[in-house]
């Protein structure tokens, strides 16, 4: 894969969909990826859900979504595991996450959404 990227855009790996990833109080997991025209670009983000159920305070969740960025190369290699890479550039504007996160919520019942720095 090529090294030289420019500051603005990011690799981006996909996440496995449906594979628990082991966190302190639970796991967690993507359920779906979305690649959805938002105000004339093309956005990338995924839906998932939290299970808190091996912490001592309790247990609990919340469904959320992880706004990976703006596409502007799709899948274009791998990475040592074989998971495809795209190149994004990460929404780091406060004005823009408050109406990416607006748009997400309309679409999905999500308690929470997150942005890659």
């Amino acid at each position: 894969m090529d090294n030289i990227i420019p500051e603005d855009l990011k690799n981006f790996t996909h996440p496995a969909l449906n594979e628990p990833i082991t966190a302190i109080g639970g796991s967690y997991y993507y359920t779906a990826e979305f690649r959805r025209e938002f105000e004339e670009d093309d956005l990338l983000y995924y839906v998932g859900a939290m299970v808190v159920d091996t912490s001592c305070c309790g247990t609990g969740g919340c469904a959320y979504a992880m706004v990976a960025g703006f596409v502007r190369e799709w899948k274009y290699g791998t990475d040592d595991n074989g998971r495809p890479v795209s190149r994004v550039r990460p929404v780091t504007q406060k004005a823009g996450r408050e109406r990416i996160a607006a748009f997400i919520r309309k679409k999905h019942t999500v308690q929470q959404v997150s942005f890659v720095e």
